[in-house]
Protein backbone atom coordinates (compact mmCIF):
# COMPACT_ATOMS: atom_id res chain seq x y z
CA UNK A 1 0.00 0.00 0.00
CA UNK A 2 1.18 3.38 -0.85
CA UNK A 3 1.64 5.96 2.31
CA UNK A 4 -1.60 7.71 1.41
CA UNK A 5 -3.44 4.26 1.89
CA UNK A 6 -3.95 3.62 -1.80
CA UNK A 7 -2.78 0.50 -4.22
CA UNK A 8 0.78 0.96 -5.20
CA UNK A 9 1.54 -0.27 -9.18
CA UNK A 10 2.61 -3.61 -8.27
CA UNK A 11 -0.11 -4.20 -5.91
CA UNK A 12 -2.85 -3.47 -8.84
CA UNK A 13 -4.64 -5.78 -11.27
CA UNK A 14 -4.19 -5.16 -14.58
CA UNK A 15 -6.43 -6.21 -17.16
CA UNK A 16 -7.80 -6.25 -20.80
CA UNK A 17 -10.80 -4.80 -22.18
CA UNK A 18 -10.86 -7.20 -25.04
CA UNK A 19 -11.61 -5.93 -28.71
CA UNK A 20 -14.90 -8.16 -28.78
CA UNK A 21 -16.62 -5.21 -31.40
CA UNK A 22 -14.97 -4.72 -34.56
CA UNK A 23 -12.49 -1.27 -34.75
CA UNK A 24 -11.76 -1.96 -30.93
CA UNK A 25 -11.86 0.92 -29.02
CA UNK A 26 -10.56 3.74 -31.00
CA UNK A 27 -13.50 5.24 -33.82
CA UNK A 28 -10.69 6.22 -36.21
CA UNK A 29 -10.25 5.19 -39.95
CA UNK A 30 -6.61 5.58 -39.27
CA UNK A 31 -6.13 3.39 -36.51
CA UNK A 32 -5.57 -0.48 -36.46
CA UNK A 33 -8.76 -1.74 -36.80
CA UNK A 34 -9.31 -5.31 -34.60
CA UNK A 35 -11.37 -8.05 -36.01
CA UNK A 36 -14.23 -9.09 -34.03
CA UNK A 37 -13.00 -12.67 -34.51
CA UNK A 38 -12.21 -15.19 -31.57
CA UNK A 39 -8.91 -16.20 -33.04
CA UNK A 40 -8.40 -12.14 -32.66
CA UNK A 41 -9.56 -12.26 -29.36
CA UNK A 42 -8.31 -15.47 -28.38
CA UNK A 43 -4.27 -14.57 -29.14
CA UNK A 44 -4.46 -10.88 -27.20
CA UNK A 45 -6.03 -13.46 -24.04
CA UNK A 46 -2.94 -15.82 -24.39
CA UNK A 47 -0.59 -13.13 -24.89
CA UNK A 48 -2.63 -11.18 -21.77
CA UNK A 49 -1.53 -14.26 -19.53
CA UNK A 50 1.97 -14.66 -20.91
CA UNK A 51 3.03 -11.54 -19.72
CA UNK A 52 0.95 -11.77 -15.86
CA UNK A 53 -2.03 -9.50 -16.94
CA UNK A 54 -4.84 -10.21 -13.96
CA UNK A 55 -8.04 -10.35 -15.86
CA UNK A 56 -9.49 -9.98 -19.57
CA UNK A 57 -13.03 -8.87 -19.80
CA UNK A 58 -15.43 -8.37 -22.79
CA UNK A 59 -18.02 -5.88 -23.50
CA UNK A 60 -21.77 -6.89 -24.67
CA UNK A 61 -23.12 -4.95 -27.78
CA UNK A 62 -25.77 -5.50 -29.95
CA UNK A 63 -25.57 -2.39 -32.93
CA UNK A 64 -23.07 -0.94 -33.90
CA UNK A 65 -22.57 2.65 -34.97
CA UNK A 66 -22.15 2.96 -38.76
CA UNK A 67 -19.64 5.81 -39.81
CA UNK A 68 -16.63 5.15 -42.22
CA UNK A 69 -15.49 2.83 -39.88
CA UNK A 70 -19.04 0.66 -39.07
CA UNK A 71 -17.70 0.98 -35.44
CA UNK A 72 -19.24 -2.30 -33.59
CA UNK A 73 -21.08 -3.31 -36.68
CA UNK A 74 -19.88 -6.28 -36.14
CA UNK A 75 -19.66 -8.22 -32.12
CA UNK A 76 -19.32 -11.57 -30.76
CA UNK A 77 -21.22 -12.75 -27.73
CA UNK A 78 -19.38 -11.87 -24.71
CA UNK A 79 -20.40 -15.06 -22.30
CA UNK A 80 -19.98 -17.97 -24.98
CA UNK A 81 -16.48 -15.95 -26.19
CA UNK A 82 -15.28 -15.62 -22.64
CA UNK A 83 -16.38 -19.49 -21.91
CA UNK A 84 -13.98 -20.68 -24.97
CA UNK A 85 -10.88 -18.10 -23.61
CA UNK A 86 -11.44 -20.12 -20.11
CA UNK A 87 -10.44 -23.45 -21.57
CA UNK A 88 -7.64 -21.77 -23.81
CA UNK A 89 -6.07 -20.11 -20.67
CA UNK A 90 -4.79 -21.25 -17.13
CA UNK A 91 -4.89 -18.14 -14.72
CA UNK A 92 -6.03 -14.94 -15.77
CA UNK A 93 -9.65 -13.83 -14.80
CA UNK A 94 -12.17 -14.34 -17.68
CA UNK A 95 -15.08 -11.53 -17.16
CA UNK A 96 -17.97 -11.83 -19.16
CA UNK A 97 -21.05 -8.72 -19.83
CA UNK A 98 -24.68 -9.52 -19.04
CA UNK A 99 -27.44 -6.98 -19.59
CA UNK A 100 -30.07 -7.54 -16.98
CA UNK A 101 -32.87 -6.81 -19.38
CA UNK A 102 -31.79 -9.71 -21.93
CA UNK A 103 -31.05 -12.44 -19.56
CA UNK A 104 -33.32 -13.83 -16.94
CA UNK A 105 -31.73 -14.16 -13.65
CA UNK A 106 -32.55 -17.89 -13.65
CA UNK A 107 -30.84 -18.36 -16.81
CA UNK A 108 -27.79 -16.50 -16.10
CA UNK A 109 -27.28 -18.38 -12.72
CA UNK A 110 -26.73 -21.55 -14.92
CA UNK A 111 -24.99 -20.12 -17.30
CA UNK A 112 -22.47 -18.55 -15.06
CA UNK A 113 -22.00 -21.42 -13.14
CA UNK A 114 -20.79 -23.51 -16.15
CA UNK A 115 -18.53 -20.38 -16.93
CA UNK A 116 -16.90 -20.84 -13.23
CA UNK A 117 -16.20 -24.28 -14.06
CA UNK A 118 -15.03 -24.57 -17.25
CA UNK A 119 -12.74 -21.62 -15.93
CA UNK A 120 -11.70 -23.06 -12.38
CA UNK A 121 -12.92 -20.44 -10.27
CA UNK A 122 -11.58 -17.45 -12.46
CA UNK A 123 -15.43 -16.39 -13.91
CA UNK A 124 -16.43 -13.07 -13.58
CA UNK A 125 -19.88 -11.30 -14.51
CA UNK A 126 -19.77 -8.05 -15.57
CA UNK A 127 -23.49 -6.38 -14.35
CA UNK A 128 -24.85 -3.75 -16.76
CA UNK A 129 -28.08 -2.03 -16.28
CA UNK A 130 -28.87 -2.44 -20.85
CA UNK A 131 -29.38 1.80 -21.77
CA UNK A 132 -29.27 2.06 -25.32
CA UNK A 133 -33.17 1.72 -26.48
CA UNK A 134 -31.64 1.32 -30.22
CA UNK A 135 -29.96 -2.13 -29.54
CA UNK A 136 -33.09 -3.35 -27.36
CA UNK A 137 -35.88 -1.81 -29.22
CA UNK A 138 -34.25 -3.79 -32.80
CA UNK A 139 -35.21 -7.46 -30.49
CA UNK A 140 -38.70 -5.77 -29.19
CA UNK A 141 -37.07 -6.03 -25.28
CA UNK A 142 -36.58 -2.04 -24.83
CA UNK A 143 -39.42 -0.64 -22.47
CA UNK A 144 -39.37 2.49 -22.55
CA UNK A 145 -41.64 2.68 -19.90
CA UNK A 146 -39.09 2.09 -17.75
CA UNK A 147 -36.86 4.88 -15.86
CA UNK A 148 -33.31 5.32 -14.83
CA UNK A 149 -34.75 4.29 -11.24
CA UNK A 150 -36.84 1.52 -12.64
CA UNK A 151 -33.85 -0.03 -14.03
CA UNK A 152 -31.95 -0.50 -11.39
CA UNK A 153 -34.71 -1.69 -9.15
CA UNK A 154 -35.16 -4.46 -11.78
CA UNK A 155 -31.60 -5.05 -11.76
CA UNK A 156 -31.38 -5.06 -7.97
CA UNK A 157 -34.13 -7.45 -7.76
CA UNK A 158 -32.35 -9.90 -10.77
CA UNK A 159 -29.03 -9.73 -8.93
CA UNK A 160 -30.52 -10.84 -5.60
CA UNK A 161 -32.70 -13.71 -7.18
CA UNK A 162 -29.69 -14.57 -9.11
CA UNK A 163 -27.45 -14.51 -5.56
CA UNK A 164 -30.27 -16.91 -4.69
CA UNK A 165 -30.05 -19.14 -7.11
CA UNK A 166 -26.48 -19.54 -6.84
CA UNK A 167 -26.78 -20.68 -2.65
CA UNK A 168 -30.74 -21.72 -2.37
CA UNK A 169 -32.14 -25.43 -3.28
CA UNK A 170 -35.13 -24.00 -4.38
CA UNK A 171 -36.30 -20.20 -4.84
CA UNK A 172 -40.00 -19.32 -4.55
CA UNK A 173 -39.66 -15.24 -5.39
CA UNK A 174 -43.12 -12.91 -6.44
CA UNK A 175 -41.55 -9.27 -6.82
CA UNK A 176 -42.25 -5.96 -8.84
CA UNK A 177 -40.56 -7.70 -12.07
CA UNK A 178 -39.25 -11.58 -11.30
CA UNK A 179 -41.76 -14.50 -10.18
CA UNK A 180 -40.47 -17.91 -9.85
CA UNK A 181 -41.60 -20.95 -8.83
CA UNK A 182 -39.98 -23.82 -6.79
CA UNK A 183 -36.77 -22.56 -9.22
CA UNK A 184 -33.71 -24.75 -8.89
CA UNK A 185 -30.70 -23.70 -10.21
CA UNK A 186 -28.42 -26.97 -9.71
CA UNK A 187 -25.17 -27.41 -9.25
CA UNK A 188 -24.04 -24.31 -7.53
CA UNK A 189 -20.76 -22.63 -8.23
CA UNK A 190 -18.09 -24.01 -6.12
CA UNK A 191 -17.47 -20.51 -5.94
CA UNK A 192 -19.52 -17.31 -6.50
CA UNK A 193 -17.96 -15.48 -9.65
CA UNK A 194 -17.01 -12.18 -8.99
CA UNK A 195 -19.41 -9.37 -9.60
CA UNK A 196 -18.64 -6.21 -10.84
CA UNK A 197 -20.37 -3.23 -12.70
CA UNK A 198 -19.84 0.29 -13.88
CA UNK A 199 -21.68 3.42 -13.19
CA UNK A 200 -21.62 7.09 -11.39
CA UNK A 201 -25.52 7.65 -10.46
CA UNK A 202 -26.59 7.80 -7.23
CA UNK A 203 -28.69 4.49 -7.86
CA UNK A 204 -25.78 2.81 -9.47
CA UNK A 205 -23.08 3.68 -6.69
CA UNK A 206 -25.70 2.01 -4.43
CA UNK A 207 -26.13 -0.97 -6.48
CA UNK A 208 -22.22 -1.97 -6.86
CA UNK A 209 -21.73 -0.90 -2.87
CA UNK A 210 -24.33 -3.86 -1.72
CA UNK A 211 -23.76 -6.27 -4.39
CA UNK A 212 -20.17 -6.20 -6.26
CA UNK A 213 -17.06 -6.95 -5.85
CA UNK A 214 -15.20 -4.54 -8.56
CA UNK A 215 -16.79 -0.75 -9.44
CA UNK A 216 -15.50 0.51 -12.65
CA UNK A 217 -14.94 4.26 -12.30
CA UNK A 218 -14.88 7.44 -14.68
CA UNK A 219 -14.39 11.02 -13.76
CA UNK A 220 -13.25 14.20 -15.67
CA UNK A 221 -9.62 14.41 -14.00
CA UNK A 222 -7.65 12.38 -11.24
CA UNK A 223 -9.02 14.50 -7.87
CA UNK A 224 -12.36 13.49 -9.60
CA UNK A 225 -11.46 9.41 -9.91
CA UNK A 226 -9.99 9.35 -6.80
CA UNK A 227 -13.24 10.90 -5.08
CA UNK A 228 -15.28 8.75 -6.86
CA UNK A 229 -13.06 5.48 -5.59
CA UNK A 230 -13.19 6.84 -2.01
CA UNK A 231 -16.68 7.18 -2.29
CA UNK A 232 -17.62 3.46 -3.45
CA UNK A 233 -15.52 2.14 -1.37
CA UNK A 234 -17.19 3.94 1.56
CA UNK A 235 -20.67 2.99 0.69
CA UNK A 236 -19.19 -0.73 0.99
CA UNK A 237 -18.17 -0.32 4.37
CA UNK A 238 -21.18 1.15 5.28
CA UNK A 239 -22.87 -2.17 3.91
CA UNK A 240 -20.28 -4.24 6.07
CA UNK A 241 -18.27 -5.06 2.47
CA UNK A 242 -15.25 -4.14 0.69
CA UNK A 243 -15.20 -3.77 -2.78
CA UNK A 244 -11.93 -2.62 -5.58
CA UNK A 245 -11.84 0.48 -8.14
CA UNK A 246 -11.19 0.06 -11.68
CA UNK A 247 -10.87 2.41 -13.93
CA UNK A 248 -9.65 2.12 -17.87
CA UNK A 249 -7.06 3.29 -19.74
CA UNK A 250 -5.76 3.42 -23.89
CA UNK A 251 -2.15 2.89 -23.89
CA UNK A 252 -0.46 4.53 -27.25
CA UNK A 253 3.29 3.45 -26.57
CA UNK A 254 6.97 3.76 -29.05
CA UNK A 255 10.24 3.54 -28.32
CA UNK A 256 10.39 7.34 -27.75
CA UNK A 257 7.84 9.83 -26.44
CA UNK A 258 7.64 11.69 -29.49
CA UNK A 259 7.13 8.61 -31.67
CA UNK A 260 3.96 7.71 -28.98
CA UNK A 261 2.74 11.39 -29.71
CA UNK A 262 2.94 11.00 -33.57
CA UNK A 263 1.31 7.72 -33.41
CA UNK A 264 -1.75 8.89 -30.99
CA UNK A 265 -1.99 12.25 -33.41
CA UNK A 266 -2.08 10.12 -36.41
CA UNK A 267 -5.18 7.84 -35.04
CA UNK A 268 -6.74 10.82 -34.18
CA UNK A 269 -6.76 12.38 -37.39
CA UNK A 270 -8.76 10.12 -38.50
CA UNK A 271 -11.51 10.33 -36.02
CA UNK A 272 -14.90 8.76 -37.71
CA UNK A 273 -17.60 11.54 -37.07
CA UNK A 274 -20.51 10.02 -37.92
CA UNK A 275 -19.82 7.16 -35.64
CA UNK A 276 -18.95 9.33 -32.71
CA UNK A 277 -21.87 11.15 -33.21
CA UNK A 278 -24.16 8.43 -33.76
CA UNK A 279 -22.59 6.79 -30.80
CA UNK A 280 -23.34 10.12 -28.62
CA UNK A 281 -27.29 9.91 -29.84
CA UNK A 282 -27.08 5.91 -28.16
CA UNK A 283 -26.53 7.82 -24.77
CA UNK A 284 -29.45 10.10 -24.92
CA UNK A 285 -27.89 13.31 -26.71
CA UNK A 286 -29.71 15.60 -29.15
CA UNK A 287 -28.15 14.77 -32.51
CA UNK A 288 -27.22 18.72 -32.35
CA UNK A 289 -25.13 18.60 -28.91
CA UNK A 290 -23.53 15.25 -29.90
CA UNK A 291 -22.23 16.98 -33.23
CA UNK A 292 -21.24 19.91 -31.26
CA UNK A 293 -19.51 17.93 -28.51
CA UNK A 294 -17.19 15.65 -31.15
CA UNK A 295 -16.77 18.48 -33.48
CA UNK A 296 -14.39 20.47 -30.61
CA UNK A 297 -12.06 18.17 -30.32
CA UNK A 298 -12.58 14.98 -32.65
CA UNK A 299 -9.08 13.71 -32.65
CA UNK A 300 -9.45 12.99 -28.68
CA UNK A 301 -12.71 12.21 -29.22
CA UNK A 302 -11.81 9.26 -31.38
CA UNK A 303 -10.32 7.82 -27.95
CA UNK A 304 -13.36 6.33 -26.11
CA UNK A 305 -11.01 6.29 -22.67
CA UNK A 306 -8.53 8.63 -21.22
CA UNK A 307 -5.47 7.62 -22.34
CA UNK A 308 -1.33 7.95 -22.24
CA UNK A 309 1.21 8.06 -24.60
CA UNK A 310 4.92 7.69 -24.24
CA UNK A 311 7.83 5.28 -24.46
CA UNK A 312 7.68 2.46 -22.17
CA UNK A 313 9.37 4.40 -19.02
CA UNK A 314 6.49 6.73 -19.42
CA UNK A 315 3.70 4.61 -19.72
CA UNK A 316 5.47 3.07 -16.62
CA UNK A 317 5.55 6.07 -14.60
CA UNK A 318 1.92 7.35 -15.70
CA UNK A 319 0.09 4.71 -14.73
CA UNK A 320 1.73 4.99 -11.64
CA UNK A 321 0.62 8.41 -10.84
CA UNK A 322 -2.59 7.93 -11.85
CA UNK A 323 -2.85 4.68 -9.56
CA UNK A 324 -1.37 5.94 -6.95
CA UNK A 325 -2.83 9.33 -6.88
CA UNK A 326 -6.77 7.54 -7.21
CA UNK A 327 -6.17 4.87 -5.24
CA UNK A 328 -7.43 2.44 -7.82
CA UNK A 329 -7.46 -1.18 -7.17
CA UNK A 330 -7.13 -1.74 -10.66
CA UNK A 331 -6.77 -0.76 -14.07
CA UNK A 332 -8.68 -2.29 -17.80
CA UNK A 333 -6.07 -1.86 -20.65
CA UNK A 334 -7.03 -0.70 -24.45
CA UNK A 335 -4.64 -1.29 -26.92
CA UNK A 336 -4.52 -0.11 -30.73
CA UNK A 337 -3.16 -3.03 -31.87
CA UNK A 338 -3.60 -6.02 -29.35
CA UNK A 339 -1.27 -8.39 -30.85
CA UNK A 340 1.60 -6.13 -30.89
CA UNK A 341 0.87 -3.59 -28.35
CA UNK A 342 0.03 -5.87 -25.58
CA UNK A 343 3.26 -8.02 -26.40
CA UNK A 344 5.21 -5.00 -25.83
CA UNK A 345 3.24 -3.78 -22.98
CA UNK A 346 3.97 -6.84 -21.57
CA UNK A 347 8.13 -7.09 -22.60
CA UNK A 348 8.64 -3.60 -21.80
CA UNK A 349 5.96 -2.07 -19.04
CA UNK A 350 5.03 -4.83 -17.05
CA UNK A 351 8.54 -5.88 -15.58
CA UNK A 352 8.47 -1.70 -14.67
CA UNK A 353 5.06 -1.87 -12.61
CA UNK A 354 5.47 -5.24 -11.29
CA UNK A 355 9.52 -6.39 -10.24
CA UNK A 356 9.80 -10.08 -10.30
CA UNK A 357 8.49 -11.68 -7.05
CA UNK A 358 5.28 -8.54 -6.78
CA UNK A 359 2.18 -10.09 -7.30
CA UNK A 360 -1.29 -8.46 -7.79
CA UNK A 361 -3.65 -8.14 -4.93
CA UNK A 362 -7.04 -10.72 -5.36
Amino acid sequence: MSESGGTTAADTEYGVFLPIGSGGWIVSDTAPHPEATYAYNRRAAVLAERYGLDFVMSMGKWRGYGGTTDHWGRTLESITMMAGLAEATERVKVWATVHTNLFHPAVTAKMFTTLQEIAGGRAGMNIVVGAYAEEFSQMGLWDGGLSHADRYRWTEEWTSVLERLWTEPSVDHDGEYFHLDDCRSLPHPAQRPTLIAAGRSEAGLEFQSRHCDGSFLTAQDLPGLREASHDVKLRAEKQGRTIRTYSMLTVVMADTDEEAEARRTAYGRGADVEALVNMKVSWGLPPERALSLTAERPEDEAFQTPFVTGSPETVAERIREIVGFAELDGLMLIFPDYHADLADFGERVMPLLRPAGAGAGP
